[in-house]
């Protein structure tokens, strides 16, 4: 990399973040017309549509093969690296897991630490991470870094110095007291910081908040479930499927006050229509996992909402898996193209792929629902979502009643559920490229068994209420994973590229016809259009962090952090492959209820995770690296 001096550097990097105070009233202005620049990578999804998309076309599928490690960077921390750094001007900004260090990496001189910023954390805030202590990443806009710290603190920082400009508390309490935690990736939307809440296993009741981007001031707060004061629903103008969602839509699905308890965290990604001016989202899982204590359909959780990026008010929502009992969290991510073509009708759309196994296609426009089709051919505990209109069923899916764990009952273990609770897809996103048309998706190939029981909730403390195994969907080689390439607009993968595990990082498809992505083992990989592997590169640990591009100095990069974990590695991650502390971890969780022999309680440590991917602990091990890949010189 070209060495500048030091007084360059500053005015450099001076000039580019000035730039937003230019625009302090619309940050999104500002940010919009940054991301036009290829070179740079200023959210964490590229762009507001969540594309993650490149047109940086330097690596291309004749020459990807060439690709070696330019540089490195240590993290210092040993848990799940998920999320990505940013890229702004001539600085790169890293983020890792618990205790949410930032630095910021002078490409100009090696990669030098311009600043670091180390938050100070209550580690109680730890054990009530349900997944791993994971983080998926910082945000930009106006001059300043932001992050949303495990202990729900939400802090901006100077891009310049790493100062802390302001700091504002997202949850009730930092020490873990209430069982929420931070774990999403903010995102900067106007003159406003957006930011979720994780927690649902603690009985967190989920929410969607904005600050202002000059002071932290709280602009507005949305919640997943209660009264519509809360919900910020309009009984007569928000609408579910073209209808009015009527009177507190967000309590008359519950029973008593559940609702106050019911879960609905919003840890995933957020994207944004500056025409339409909404944001989109989704929530999560209704708590607890045991839907026998939860009778109704348990509104809004597992929900996808629009929502006015001013206000906060709801223009439209859809639930996509009412009264879940699965734990199919709807939070993953919802990418926005223009004027698709669906059954001979142009559309502005959303599309979302979703936990339960479905993938859904919806006019963001109105929230018209016009495809919905499994993305993995296992998907088995609904047959179809029903796509009548007419039907008083319309909108829902279709569920098999020998893998409903509600009709089942407490108690009993039904299996062969498929997918697993941690769904055919999680929170790694997925890539949209317009030169071909196709959505590239890492995708989880498993299936579970699943026991629901009985729970009491205290404030703090796990309200879970399920044991769960994980193993390979039947049939084919055993494989956890496939990464596909996917049509939205008729509902059918394209090539599916299977994976031994889980595919848990984000992908990136580029201008040069090359898609990349990571594996659990620790490889960097790269397909063509056509899904043919190019190049792999094993990194020091297993990848769940999220492929990256930027250009420096005339050469394009490719970046992805390393260091196994997540919910899929929380085996490795949290030590519960040892019979001790899997013991430790049920003595937690479980209410006190019985979990069988040694093996069991292994196998369904972690929610399920530890014993499906026990032989994870075959390829990699603990790790925290940032690898930057090149063409040769």
């Amino acid at each position: 990399m070209r060495a500048l001096t030091q007084a360059t550097y500053i005015v450099t990097t001076s000039a580019l973040l000035s730039f937003g105070a230019l625009y302090t009233a619309s940050a999104s202005e500002e940010l919009a017309k940054m991301a036009e620049n290829p070179k740079d990578w200023v959210m964490q999804t590229g762009d507001y549509a969540n594309t993650r998309y490149t047109k940086l076309k330097q690596i291309t599928k004749e020459n990807v093969k060439n690709l070696q490690v330019k540089w490195t960077f240590s993290t210092g921390v040993l848990r799940g690296h998920e999320g990505g750094p940013l890229i702004i001007g001539n600085v790169m900004y890293v983020h890792t897991p618990f205790p949410n260090t930032v630095f910021a990496l002078d490409l100009n001189n090696d990669g030098k630490i311009l600043w670091k910023y180390e938050p100070k954390q209550d580690t109680n805030v730890i054990p009530i991470m349900c997944c791993d202590t994971v983080n998926r990443g910082v945000a930009y806009g106006d001059g300043k870094i932001i992050l949303n710290q495990a202990d729900t603190t939400v802090v901006a920082l100077d891009a310049k110095t790493g100062k802390v400009v302001w700091s504002v508390k997202n949850g009730e309490q930092t020490d873990g007291g209430k069982g929420e935690s931070g774990t999403s990736a903010p995102v900067v939307i106007k003159d406003k910081v957006l930011v979720g809440v994780s927690g649902a296993e603690f009985g967190v009741r989920g929410w969607l908040a904005a600050y202002n981007l000059k002071d932290g001031k709280l602009a507005w707060k949305a919640y997943s479930e209660g009264p519509d004061a809360d919900t910020l629903l309009d009984p007569e103008k928000t609408t579910q499927l073209g209808k009015p969602v009527g009177k507190d839509s967000g309590t008359n699905t519950w029973e008593g006050e559940q609702w106050k308890t019911g879960g609905g965290t919003t840890w995933g990604w957020y994207s944004y229509d500056p025409k339409l001016n909404l944001v989109y989202y989704g929530t999560g899982n209704p708590s607890t996992w045991n839907p026998v204590q939860r009778p109704g359909d348990n509104r809004w959780s597992m929900t996808i909402f629009a929502r006015d990026a001013d206000t906060g008010v709801a223009k439209w929502v859809y639930q996509m898996t009412p009264h879940d009992e699965w734990d199919y969290d709807g939070i993953n991510e919802m990418i926005l193209v223009d004027g698709m073509e669906v059954k001979g009708k142009k559309h502005d759309v959303l599309v979302h792929f979703d936990r339960n196994g479905f993938a859904y296609t919806m006019d963001r426009t109105n929230g018209e629902l016009l495809v919905a089709k499994k993305y993995d051919p296992a998907v088995n505990w609904a047959t179809e979502v029903n796509m009548d209109p007419n039907s008083k069923e319309y909108g829902r899916p279709q569920v098999v009643a020998k893998y409903s764990t509600q009709q089942n009952g407490e108690d009993t273990n039904s299996a062969g559920i498929c997918p697993a609770a941690l769904g055919t897809k999680d929170q790694q996103p997925a890539a949209y490229s317009p030169k071909t048309g196709l959505f590239y998706v890492p995708t989880n190939h498993v299936c579970m068994d699943y026991e629901p029981y009985k729970v009491s909730y205290t404030a703090g403390q796990p309200y879970v209420g399920a044991t769960v195994s994980m193993y390979p969907a039947p049939g084919g080689d055993g494989n956890m994973g496939n990464f596909i390439a996917w049509d939205a607009a008729k509902g059918e993968i394209v090539w599916s590229k299977p994976e031994q595990f889980s595919v848990w990082s984000g992908a990136l498809a580029t201008a040069g016809d090359v898609i990349f992505y990571g594996t659990l083992e620790g490889y960097i990989k790269a397909v063509d259009e056509h899904g043919k592997e190019l190049y792999k590169f094993k990194t020091p640990s297993g990848i769940i962090g999220n492929v990256t591009p930027f250009e420096h100095d005339g050469k394009q990069y490719i970046a992805v952090l390393s260091g196994v974990g997540g919910w899929a590695g929380i085996g490795l991650a949290g030590g519960l492959l040892s019979p001790d502390n899997a013991a430790a971890w049920h003595g937690a969780v479980d209410q006190g209820r019985a979990q069988g022999d040694q093996a069991a309680v292994v196998g369904t440590a972690g929610l399920g995770a530890v014993g499906g991917y026990a032989a994870l602990a075959d390829y990699t091990t603990l790790g925290g690296q940032l690898t930057v890949f090149g063409l040769p010189d």
